[in-house]
């Protein structure tokens, strides 16, 4: 049975007639016809029949219809809920994010967020290829996820929030023959030896595209996905690293130093990804705004 057939019913045993069941629903009298004769189809028992000129309900009909009115009911608490939900300030929202952004943006946004009439959050990590980010907002609310310059753009089915561009730069020991160079360029890089990522994840593509720039196939000895290893593994060794700009935490490595490069000028865009209804919550769009805040505190404002 369709609400449709319902109402059509309900409306029959309240006003009386067919055209005036139409009128108060703005369909047309052939209309409200087809759509008790669908819900006959449906009845072992009639539903209504001839009086004179009209059509009225039998016995089974008018038990049916009173039913219709508790499916009404039923309905309109359900749309309320909906409706307060949306308009909720508080719940819970799930967000994920890929390493290096949890680890610059999760503190903040907690502290943000520390207040009674704030929604909580619940943080979780993943290390997932670029492909793999859209998937994760079937199980989380928002997903904060990174994506090289130049790559395709995430699919329609989410809807994206751009948070941020941030530059990759050359992570080098302080006494590296290029930290004394305000910029690198490919060529520069030519015999030197790499921390790089997995295979499959985003900046792969761009070591060998900068390293391809520069006539030679890159020289990786160490794969490794997590920036602030990889920076440890940099500060013991001569290898070079591409390093995000804003998101990795040096503090911990005085004995570095970060350079740009010149070109191609390597850099990948961070966003949040979510479902379209996700973003209607008012909740998901408060822990959206104070993200936002949290990210313009992480990087200078662009020229």
């Amino acid at each position: 049975m369709e609400l449709g057939q319902l109402r059509a019913l309900r409306e029959l045993g309240d006003r009386g007639s067919i055209s005036a069941a139409a009128a108060a629903l703005h369909v047309t009298p052939s209309s409200v016809s087809q759509q008790i004769s669908a819900l006959q189809r449906r009845s072992p028992a009639p539903l209504t029949f001839k009086n004179g000129r009209r059509t009225a309900l039998t016995d089974a009909g008018r038990a049916l219809a009173l039913a219709a009115v508790e499916v009404e009911v039923a309905l309109e608490r359900a749309e309320q809920a909906v409706a307060q939900f949306q308009s909720e300030p508080e719940g819970t929202v799930s967000v994920a994010a890929f390493h290096s952004a949890a680890l610059a943006l999760f503190g903040p946004l907690l502290t943000a967020l520390n207040a009674p009439d704030q929604p909580g959050i619940a943080l979780s990590d993943f290390d997932v290829a670029q492909e793999d980010f859209p998937a994760l907002t079937q199980n989380h609310d928002l997903v904060i996820a990174h994506r090289l310059t130049g790559s395709p753009p995430w699919p329609g089915s989410v809807r994206v929030e751009p948070l941020l561009f941030e530059p990759l730069d050359l992570v080098v020991r302080r006494e590296h023959r290029l930290a004394a160079q305000e910029s690198i360029l490919p060529e520069d890089l030519r015999g030197e030896a790499w921390v790089a990522v997995h295979h499959g994840f985003p900046l792969e593509a761009a070591v060998a595209q900068i390293t391809g720039l520069g006539g030679v196939e890159a020289r990786i000895l160490h794969r490794i996905n997590e920036f602030f290893v990889a920076a440890a593994v940099v500060a013991a060794s001569d290898c070079v690293a591409l390093m995000p700009r804003y998101t990795a935490d040096m503090q911990n490595h005085p004995e570095l130093v970060l350079r740009p490069l010149s070109y191609p000028r390597p850099g990948r865009h961070i966003d949040c990804l979510a479902r379209p209804e996700t973003l209607e919550r008012a909740n998901v769009k408060t822990v959206l705004a104070r993200l936002r805040a949290v990210v313009t505190n992480l990087a200078p404002p662009t020229p």
